[in-house]
């Protein structure tokens, strides 16, 4: 199959999805892999390396016909790893992944030796760039089956309840889309926490006063007018895209490969701006932040003084889902795993319900280790998510 359009490229990844469930249950109920589900990920993987590579990326168009040029790392660097898994087997996998990572072993065994024989009251980790890979778009960040089947394997052998906190939307492109672990793995929760499916794939969500909800709807509406220009329809496909979560908007206005002229990205980022002071010209409802790549339109919320003007945090939702989903985190332990400063609420929160909490955090941030230091003098770190699931996976099959 020739992939020569971006939406025939986001078609080809989505179709992995059933795939890879497929192939992880296959796994992980100690059954031969599919070969025909096999030769589907090695399809994918020569379509995908089939696109003309170009000093900018490899080469797609737009519907209109402009051309577009993406960073497909993840997505054919994930199909290789997951290839190289069902081919060869786990410990051919275990040798690519420490060739990738200079500090792989000694992640391992700081992992090891941190977790020892615990099994954890509950397990909340955060998921792009902790225990996944990032990925240029959330919309093809399809979880691999290597990834899928080591955590799973911890969070059944290790931990009573685990849970997935992500900043993304739950679904309609979101967490539950792009996961392929076997349902009741994990409770996947979006939005900081904010929403997610119970076991009876039913929503929860956290409540938010009407008028906000008002305000919030009021701003998506006139934002998906403003996309619907043909000018502005690059902006939902690259990079995050646009992402209604429950409480808060995001809209990409660049992705990293840089795809879009710099004068372009700041004048959709006023236009985006323009459009938050007109629903809230007071600037009561909402807060803005805008990464480079992302704008994100926050609703905010009430602090402990009862002022307005922060928005909800990842400690916001461990608080919320603690309580929802009847986690019990009180009776410890907890282990925490997160890569970004956004992350460190979850383990304050947790810190703060279960003194014996555990945190590993994957980073090379010297700022960001002290800060979690900070909190937990004996917390953990390792350099990619691929150490973090390796070093989970080792845990669980030695339990």
């Amino acid at each position: 199959m020739a992939v020569e359009r971006l939406s025939q490229f986001y078609g080809l990844m989505h179709a992995t999805v059933p795939v890879r469930r497929v192939l992880t249950e296959e796994i992980l109920a100690s059954r031969t892999p599919s070969a025909g589900a096999v030769a589907r990920l090695r399809e994918t993987l020569e379509a995908l390396e089939a696109i003309p590579e170009e000093p900018a990326g490899r080469r797609l168009t737009l519907e209109e016909g402009r051309p577009i040029h993406v960073d497909l790392g993840y997505e054919i660097g994930e199909l290789k790893k997951d290839l190289v898994y069902l081919d060869q087997g786990e410990e051919a996998l275990l040798d690519d992944l420490s060739r990738r990572d200079d500090g792989f072993g000694e992640g391992l065994q700081a992992v090891a030796e941190a977790l020892g024989s615990t099994v954890f009251q509950t397990f909340v980790t955060d998921r792009d760039g902790t225990i996944n890979n990032y990925c240029g778009r959330y919309a093809s960040s399809v979880q691999s089956v290597y990834n899928a089947v080591f955590l799973t394997r911890f969070a059944r052998a290790r931990a009573r309840q685990s849970v997935i906190l992500t900043s993304a939307p739950l679904d309609d492109v979101g967490l539950a889309d792009m996961a392929v672990t076997p349902p009741g793995a994990f409770t996947c929760t979006g939005s900081k926490g904010r929403e997610y499916f119970d076991r009876q794939r039913q929503r929860r969500q956290h409540p938010i006063e009407s008028a906000q909800q008002k305000k919030l709807d009021a701003f998506n509406h006139r934002l998906d007018d403003l996309l619907t220009k043909p000018r502005h329809k690059v902006f939902t496909l690259i990079g995050s895209g646009l992402q209604h979560k429950f409480g808060q908007t995001t809209i990409a206005r660049q992705d990293i490969a840089g795809s879009i002229s710099g004068e372009r990205s700041e004048g959709f980022g006023e236009e985006v701006r323009q459009l938050v002071r007109s629903v809230d010209p007071g600037n009561v409802f909402f807060r803005i932040e805008d990464t480079g790549l992302d704008i994100e339109v926050l609703l905010t919320v009430e602090d402990a003084e009862g002022e307005a003007g922060r928005d909800f945090d990842k400690g916001d939702g461990v608080r919320f889902l603690n309580a929802d989903l009847r986690l019990e985190m009180d009776r410890g332990p907890c282990l925490i795993c997160g890569d970004t400063g956004s992350d460190v609420p979850m383990l304050q929160a947790s810190l703060a319900l279960a003194p014996e909490t555990t945190a590993i955090f994957v980073t090379r941030s010297g700022e960001l280790s002290q800060r979690v230091r900070a909190l937990l003098p004996e917390a953990v770190f390792v350099g990619t998510p691929d150490t973090l699931v390796a070093a989970l996976n080792a845990v669980a099959r030695g339990a």
